[in-house]
């Protein structure tokens, strides 16, 4: 038992939990919505954002990958991503299709994920999905930070980094499709 344990609760999984943790204090530094808050609340994204390639760095490195990680992981990166854009859009700082097309996507592409998986094909993340992820969330810090810095408008910035990210959205999806149906055809 001591063994489970500690193999699931190692160093990369406990941080996996306190980028959990750490999301409602994210978000109600955001809701104050004051120039102060917009700053400390980007921060706080950043660092739970950079926390997620801590965990994985740290859990391939020392060989602590565990099934509980690669389960609880990428639920609290898509809770983490879920609840800034969600509230963005309650702070009115982006449309809410935006939200729709981007969380359609992450629903098709674990749907079609699990699909695979179930007739033994294995899906990895792809270059586009990661640098979906990383254009997501560069454009969210910035839209969370809404202020100018050095004179440069984050903000507007942000938005625009958004809605790139809404095209390799699509492409990264299209492009889980087509390594899906090439893998399934050759097997």
């Amino acid at each position: 038992m001591k063994n489970i344990k500690s193999n699931n609760f190692n160093i990369a999984n406990q941080i996996t939990f306190f980028r959990l943790l750490i999301i409602p204090v994210f978000l109600v530094v955001l809701f104050i919505d004051k120039p102060y808050s917009n700053i400390i609340a980007a921060v706080i994204f950043i660092f739970a954002s950079l926390s997620d390639f801590l965990d994985g760095y740290i859990a391939r490195k020392y060989n602590l990958v565990t099934n509980l990680g690669k389960i609880v992981d990428p639920v609290a990166d898509k809770i983490l991503v879920a609840s800034a854009m969600v509230s963005l859009v309650e702070l009115q700082r982006i449309p809410s299709w935006v939200v729709i097309v981007i969380l359609a996507r992450e629903f098709a592409v674990g749907a079609l994920r699990n699909l695979a998986s179930s007739n033994g094909i294995i899906i990895p993340a792809g270059w586009s999905g990661k640098i979906k992820t990383t254009i997501q969330l560069v454009s969210l810090t910035m839209i969370i930070f809404k202020e100018k810095f050095l004179g440069v408008d984050m903000y507007l910035i942000g938005k625009v980094l958004l809605y790139i990210s809404i095209v390799v959205s699509i492409l990264s999806l299209i492009d889980y499709f087509y390594r899906y149906f090439k893998k399934g055809n050759t097997q």
